[in-house]
């Protein structure tokens, strides 16, 4: 049977589903460079309408004025994204689909650079919801399409941690 996902992802997918359904959330994606393949990987489980809130690939700055609701401001004198800046696109995602959670990554793919000259095969990674992370990923490639599927994967495995991690917290907490 054909499949875009690695092993690996399914089974981290398998997993945050599982995660969300239990406890009844939602995750929405502002995704820029993995191009879609974050949703897509999400939305390849069964059942995915019961935590896909939605999302968007938010790839041109416009786009995520438009899409996410960030305020042009925070694009004044943009010279690459920041975890400053993906912290605030992926809190303005999930406010503007009503998840209660969002994932989201922006960076540069390969094989050119971004306006600040960046490594290529760097995307920041951010998660908005019960709790809010970001982190810097660079793989030292700069194949486009391997760093894509990278970053997916990378994008997954954090916000798997992330909910984990929400969950330990609430379970000190009770």
């Amino acid at each position: 049977m054909p499949t875009f996902l690695t092993s690996q992802q399914k089974d981290l997918v398998q997993e945050i589903a599982n995660m969300l359904i239990k406890r009844s959330e939602k995750i929405a994606v502002a995704e820029s460079t993995a191009g879609g393949l974050i949703s897509a990987a999400l939305l390849s489980f069964p059942g995915a309408s019961n935590y896909y809130a939605g999302g968007g690939v938010v790839y041109t700055l416009n786009s995520r004025i438009e899409i996410a609701g960030v305020s042009p401001e925070e694009y004044k004198n943009y010279r690459g994204t920041t975890e400053e800046m993906l912290a605030s696109l992926v809190n303005s995602m999930r406010q503007k689909i009503g998840a209660d959670w969002c994932i989201g990554e922006s960076g540069i793919a390969g094989p050119a650079g971004g306006r600040a000259n960046h490594t290529k095969g760097r995307t920041v990674i951010g998660i908005s919801g019960p709790i809010n992370k970001t982190i810097t990923i660079e793989t030292e490639t700069l194949d486009r399409e391997t760093n894509m599927i990278e970053f997916t994967t990378e994008s997954l495995i954090f916000l798997r941690d992330t909910i984990h991690e929400s969950e330990d917290s609430y379970n000190i907490k009770t």
